[in-house]
């Protein structure tokens, strides 16, 4: 859970009730690996197939950040035997061509296996998208469109580059 932002924890508890999805939460400032470690120790208990952790955002230059990001995953291994099996980068398309390089740090610090990309229903067209499936070999899992449960879609290559070069549906 987000330990970090002021409510952070409370907002994810929000959209856990919103969606009929159990949340596991922790004090604001406390231990990001140790609110992930309870979450993976229920998921286990309770025989649920999927464990979400989401972090407080944080800057890849930011080294005590990143360092605890890694501890995250490193205690979700130990705690719940191997998992996890996929780590996303969520990226703000707002981010730009500096996008490119927070998914290489955080490839480095975490082994990505995929990005999400958010905020494209704003005036940001997406390019970063390219660059980051392209050069980190990342495949981009979801895009978000808004801010409603039903805005985060999945990726579509063929639609994104229409949408991108303004084309319609039949160019394709």
């Amino acid at each position: 859970g987000d330990t970090f932002r002021a409510a952070g924890s409370a907002q994810l508890a929000v959209w856990g009730e919103r969606l009929g999805v159990p949340t596991v939460t922790g004090p604001d400032g406390g231990d990001p690996a140790a609110v992930a470690f309870d979450a993976a120790q229920q998921r286990k208990a309770k025989g649920a197939d999927l464990l979400f952790v989401d972090t407080a955002g944080r800057l890849h230059t930011k080294h005590n950040l990143m360092e605890e990001l890694k501890k995250v995953k490193r205690v979700i291994a130990k705690a719940d035997e191997g998992e996890p099996k996929e780590t996303w980068l969520v990226l703000d398309a707002v981010t730009g061509q500096n996008g490119l390089e927070q998914a290489r740090r955080f490839h480095e610090a975490v082994e990505l296996t995929g990005v999400i990309v958010t905020k494209l229903d704003g005036t940001a067209k997406g390019g970063i998208l390219l660059p980051i499936a392209r050069e980190l070999e990342l495949p981009i899992k979801f895009i978000g469109v808004g801010e409603h449960q039903d805005d985060l879609q999945p990726y579509d290559a063929a639609a994104f580059v229409r949408a991108l070069l303004d084309m319609p549906a039949q160019a394709a």
